[in-house]
């Protein structure tokens, strides 16, 4: 009895750690936002990455905001997704509550649309590729 409970929370452990290592997706959003929204714009991007991170849709690494410099205003917002984390947040209220009013602050700008959402993977190349995550696979 007491083995089939140590095997059992074993193999639950080894379950929990397999999808926690899961490759996790960065996502890197770019924000065109109209001039005269920038400070209403502001204003939701300072609540995004928090209500992400209180439903637990993103790791526990802060997003990187950053401004471009000497154009009209356009955001750039780095994090990364939790497993499962990006279509759960698709459908939750309160990230609605951010996203529908986020939209029409910004604006298609020289042929871009008003905001991208590419995600990427970690690639680890190089020497340091031995040293990497063991869900890395690519080397120089």
């Amino acid at each position: 009895m007491v083995l089939a409970l140590l095997l059992a929370a074993l193999t639950y452990l080894g379950i929990f750690l397999i999808v926690r290592n899961m490759a996790k997706q960065t996502v890197i959003c770019t924000y065109r936002v109209r001039p005269e929204a920038e400070a209403s714009f502001r204003e939701l991007l300072a609540r995004h990455w928090s209500t992400l991170d209180e439903l637990g849709f993103v790791t526990d690494e802060p997003a990187a905001i950053y401004r471009e410099i000497d154009a009209p205003p356009t955001y750039v917002e780095i994090f990364t997704w939790v497993e499962g984390g990006y279509e759960q947040a698709h459908e939750h209220p309160a990230v609605l509550a951010i996203w529908v009013p986020m939209d029409p602050l910004l604006e298609d700008r020289d042929g871009q649309p008003k905001w991208t959402f590419p995600h990427y993977e970690t690639v680890a190349l190089g020497p340091a590729a031995s040293r990497a995550r063991p869900d890395n696979t690519a080397t120089s």
